[in-house]
């Protein structure tokens, strides 16, 4: 039967640095507030465009577009990534 292999059997698999504590701080406190500005103003791009008729052209559907997609990355990514940075590892886990 196959063996399951973790990353303690692979020494150097993947090498890490020590960074000090204020880094992981500075670069959380960054990403959440990079996360609330792309959350809000993304948000507005996205509410201006719903209620204003002639902002609904096809040339706007690609703005739109890039607006939805940047809202949901902002709101799903910024809040790990910040969580993250304050505990200073990944706390999801190995299965995570």
């Amino acid at each position: 039967t196959p063996q399951k292999m973790t990353v303690q059997d692979a020494p150097g698999a993947f090498p890490t640095v020590d960074v000090p504590d204020h880094a992981h701080y500075a670069i959380g406190v960054v990403i959440l507030l990079v996360g609330i500005t792309g959350t809000l103003g993304n948000f507005l791009v996205i509410y201006a465009f719903c209620r204003s008729r002639s902002l609904q052209t096809p040339a706007n559907i690609f703005i739109i577009n890039l607006a939805i997609s940047d809202f949901l990355m902002s709101i799903t990514q910024s809040p790990v990534f910040f969580t993250n940075s304050l505990h200073k590892r990944w706390i999801f886990g190995e299965k995570g």
